[in-house]
């Protein structure tokens, strides 16, 4: 099984569920009399595809079973043996993951009977409810049906058919979701391994003659994916589109616009509401392409051209940011059959335009649809499903030698996405439950390595909201702390947690007017004490991702022109970041702690806070760390120095992001802790060499700062 099957999240998997009823409890000789199944679809419980089959057992059903399961000697005689049951089962159960309830003993006697008729077994990918109920909650007094639909209140219909203890079974799975997540089970490698620990449960049920229910986390079993045209994935839309682009006004007539096309050799012009020459807002734009006009004189022939161009343009145009990576820009194209895309700047502006002509030499392989299917989710599951590509994306672009800085920046544009369509449902959410429209203009923003392009695979939520007017605890922000909370379970349901250190806009410390961040700007800039910083430092990543970036932008970079210039709030960020863990020995060996040794603190957490503290001591307006390493060399002074922590930065983010793939393979949560001893000789030089880089972090940073 791939990356992708271990990275599913729990709540998008594509799954069948499993019931036997059999003439006996012995696995060993019981004969199934009825096999029923119902598939969970992208996480969702799908009772109409349900499917029932009796089966003749060839042999007698004791008295004692039928009174279980009222399934007696004359209600299966007409029923097709086992062999005539399977083929249709077989091809229900695909590749799909198996779910069932005590689904060892289900396993023993499907297996047995598959033996029995001569057909081939594979054993499939599975998951049992008991003992994810156990993992949840051990102390439970009983883990039979009954028990765990009385704990999670599921109700309980149908009891001991075999379509109706599957259905119970899914619906118990969906309800303990829930409480998996609370325990940092969200995918199947991790409900997997979570299971496989409960060794004396499987110990007991191995005496009892049932297969096994549940299997170490499956790593790669084919090779790594077909090479990929990394180009897409390295370089932004700004890269490729054409930056000057032909305007008219709406007024204007076909025939002059056509003009234009024809003498300029362009194939699509941008109308604007009027001349008057201001900066056109994507908002405001429509488009006329030379397909348009084709179709306008084929309608309406030669009296078309005498008519408003506007009236044969399309709006709302299309859009991508320009900051945007060209794969998104190729799935758009791809989804919508456009030929045009227009590039907006950060304020909302028109600064470009895309054709596929500019695009033809890009190949759209498998990868290019990940931005499209968060873009396009409609709700939460499909939202897991999307998200659950991105592991595999990574790994191809890191078998490709691209690097992780790259694959950085991809990872953090599409937590920005996702973060986007949460904002997108949630908005959709608010309006269902009667609590309208958004009050006023605002725009939901990520912080810290999302915001700086810099996001790995172990990620948290870190997000704020700017909107344009209103009071702590006013109607705007009551509403907005609504919509902030609905995001944020939207986000941790798909595998992004909750922040551990309340940085979400939910919380009204990262939420408020324009106004009221502007006053926050102004408090922290007058505090003494570090521990009054804690968690600032990450506002000046900030980027926004839904709604009026202009808004993000001002009081960003009202934040920078505020800080400039005060050594004192910059040396307390610093201080407020901590002090870089040494990690290596007087004889240069490198300090492990069972084996590994986290780079985040070890490192890259000092290297980012020195970036992210020199930006703001000298005004260097710029979100990610290598530009602002870049933009502080040319202050003149430690160059060597900050060149190394370049790349030392470049070195931590090559081996987490190693290590966090080969994580996720074994069924374990990505990290930021790197096993030393799995790293050839070549890695081990270069991390002693970035070690080295952070060793006198803080004697720097007071250099840099004075």
């Amino acid at each position: 099984m791939a990356i992708t099957g271990n990275a599913t999240p729990l709540i998008a998997l594509n799954a069948v569920v499993v019931d036997t009823e059999t003439t006996g409890l012995d696995p060993a000789k019981a004969r199934i009399v009825e096999i029923g199944l119902v598939p969970l679809k992208g996480g969702k419980l799908d009772e109409p595809g349900a499917l029932r089959d009796l089966v003749n057992p060839g042999e007698p059903i004791p008295p004692a079973t039928t009174k279980i399961h009222n399934i007696d000697d004359a209600m299966v005689a007409g029923a097709p043996a086992f062999a005539g049951v399977w083929p249709k089962l077989a091809e229900r159960f695909g590749d799909a993951v198996m779910i069932g309830h005590t689904l060892g003993f289900d396993l023993a006697v499907l297996k047995r009977e598959c033996e029995r008729a001569g057909l081939t077994w594979r054993a499939p990918r599975t998951l049992d409810t008991r003992l994810l109920a156990q993992v949840v909650e051990p102390r439970l007094g009983g883990y039979t049906l009954e028990h765990l639909a009385s704990w999670l209140n599921v109700t309980v219909t149908d009891r001991h058919s075999a379509v109706g203890d599957a259905i119970l079974t899914a619906r118990i799975f969906l309800a303990l979701l829930p409480k998996l997540r609370e325990g940092n089970i969200r995918t199947l490698a991790e409900a997997e391994k979570a299971c496989f620990a409960l060794t004396e449960v499987l110990d007991d049920q191995h005496r009892a003659g049932w297969e096994q229910a549940v299997a170490q986390p499956r790593g790669r079993v084919r090779g790594s994916l077909d090479r990929i045209d990394t180009y897409p994935y390295r370089h932004r839309v700004a890269d490729v589109m054409t930056p000057v682009v032909k305007t008219v006004a709406a007024a204007t007539p076909l025939s002059d616009a056509l003009a234009v096309m024809v003498r300029d050799k362009i194939s699509s012009l941008l109308i604007a509401p009027d001349a008057t020459g201001a900066p056109l807002r994507v908002a405001d734009a429509a488009i006329v392409t030379e397909r348009d006009v084709m179709r306008a004189l084929g309608e309406r022939g030669p009296d078309a051209l005498k008519e408003p161009v506007v009236h044969f343009a399309s709006r709302p145009v299309i859009a991508l940011p320009r900051a945007a990576f060209v794969y998104r820009a190729l799935g758009r194209m791809s989804r919508h059959k456009l030929r045009h895309l227009v590039v907006e700047n950060e304020d909302g502006e028109v600064c470009g335009i895309v054709s596929s002509r500019d695009l033809l030499k890009l190949r759209a392989q498998e990868l290019t649809i990940l931005g499209d299917a968060v873009d396009t989710a409609g709700d939460v599951h499909e939202l897991g499903a999307a998200w659950a590509r991105l592991p595999r994306a990574a790994e191809g672009l890191l078998a490709e030698g691209v690097g992780a800085r790259d694959i950085a920046a991809v990872i953090s544009r599409e937590l920005g996405a996702l973060t986007r369509r949460a904002g997108v449902l949630a908005e959709q959410r608010m309006q269902a439950e009667g609590k309208g429209a958004p009050p006023c203009r605002y725009a939901l923003c990520v912080l810290g390595s999302a915001g700086r392009g810099e996001s790995l695979l172990a990620m948290d939520q870190d997000n704020a909201l700017i909107f344009a007017e209103g009071e702590p605890g006013g109607t705007e922000d009551l509403w907005f702390k609504d919509f902030a909370t609905i995001v944020a379970d939207i986000l941790h349901e798909v595998g992004v947690p909750y922040c551990t250190g309340g940085v979400m806009a939910k919380n009204e410390s990262w939420r408020g007017s324009l106004a009221t961040w502007r006053a926050r700007l102004a408090s922290w800039l007058t505090r003494s004490s570090p521990a009054d910083l804690l968690a600032v430092d990450i506002f000046f990543d900030l980027l926004a991702v839904y709604g009026d970036a202009r808004l993000a932008n001002e009081i960003w970079r009202d934040g920078f022109d505020a800080a400039q210039g005060n050594v004192m709030f910059a040396k307390l960020l610093a201080e407020a970041g901590g002090e870089v863990t040494p990690s290596l020995t007087l004889l240069g060996g490198i300090r492990t702690e069972n084996g590994r040794i986290d780079l985040k603190r070890a490192g890259l957490f000092g290297v980012v806070t020195l970036a992210r503290v020199l930006a703001v001591r000298h005004h260097l307006v710029e979100r990610s760390t290598p530009a602002r390493l870049a933009a502080a060399v040319t202050l003149g002074r430690s160059v060597a120095d900050l060149e190394a922590l370049d790349r030392a930065q470049a070195v931590f983010l090559d081996l987490i992001l190693a290590q966090q793939l080969a994580d996720m393979h074994a069924g374990q949560p990505p990290g930021n802790k790197v096993e030393v001893k799995a790293l050839n000789a070549e890695q081990r030089g270069q991390l002693k060499a970035a070690l080295g880089a952070v060793q006198h972090l803080g004697t720097l940073t007071q250099d840099l700062l004075y």
